[in-house]
């Protein structure tokens, strides 16, 4: 089983630790791209004019002047880095040993930065989204997409693809054709009618994500046992589950919330 996951906005800083170390991130194939965005995104942040390059409000001014220092400012786990409503509900940070462990193998949190780290990654709090068309890289989704191809695809073959990504993260990788690839759809249902809400939507796969996890059963290994694991959260967390088609080879699960 694959979990993918798209990274919070807001990140918690880390108020003490050691130094990024960039060969120490999973994934070390990616430490090249890593690094030269990293630097171009140093370099963008020091600019007068960067909260517009980065496509972000001037409320958070001081969130991007923070770049400048990533590579001396304190990191921590990823699982603690990463918050907003997803990464409560998912708890990847509380989870038992096993369940940690777990984690560690199986969810990858994708990053405009870094492009895919692990729970375990220790990471600085840094502000970038994957729909930034970054000076120096470019667009960083068809930026990361070869580089993500080359460590995701052998990962994905032939296992359970649970992407809980949105549009902006989708777009940087594909799951190879060989992969069940299971898209998470979360919708709200009131008087018959249903419709997408985004707070509904993170909790919700935070949700899921953390069951998939902390359950004791076997990890499901295509679409009918994964929508079989979601099933069991019908009556306490949602309404109903339903397994459909999608495009591009997939499959999507609709978790209909109250």
């Amino acid at each position: 089983m694959l979990v993918l996951l798209p990274p919070s906005e807001g990140k918690t800083a880390p108020a003490s630790g050691p130094a990024l170390d960039l060969a120490a991130l999973s994934a070390p194939e990616l430490g090249p791209m890593r690094a030269k965005v990293l630097d171009a995104l140093i370099q963008v942040s020091a600019r007068p004019e960067a909260v517009t390059t980065l496509g972000v409000g001037a409320s958070i001014a001081g969130e991007v002047a923070r770049n400048v220092d990533l590579c001396s400012a304190p990191a921590a786990r990823a699982d603690r880095v990463y918050s907003g409503v997803l990464f409560a509900a998912a708890g990847l940070s509380g989870l038992t040993p096993v369940a940690r462990a777990r984690a560690q193998e199986s969810v990858r949190i994708f990053s405009g930065l870094w492009g895919v780290t692990s729970p375990g990654d220790r990471i600085p709090a840094y502000r970038l989204s994957m729909a930034t068309d970054l000076p120096g890289i470019g667009p960083l989704a068809a930026a990361w997409r070869d580089e993500l191809a080359a460590v995701l695809d052998p990962r994905a073959d032939g296992d359970l693809v649970v992407d809980c990504r949105s549009a902006t993260y989708l777009s940087a990788w594909r799951p190879p054709r060989g992969a069940a690839w299971v898209q998470v759809r979360v919708v709200r249902e009131l008087a018959g009618i249903r419709a997408v809400v985004s707070h509904n939507a993170k909790h919700a796969r935070g949700v899921l994500t953390r069951h998939l996890l902390a359950r004791r059963r076997n990890a499901p290994v295509d679409a009918d046992g994964l929508a079989t694991a979601a099933s069991e959260l019908i009556g306490e967390q949602w309404a109903a589950v339903e397994l459909g088609p999608a495009g591009h080879g997939a499959r999507v699960l609709t978790l209909v919330v109250h």
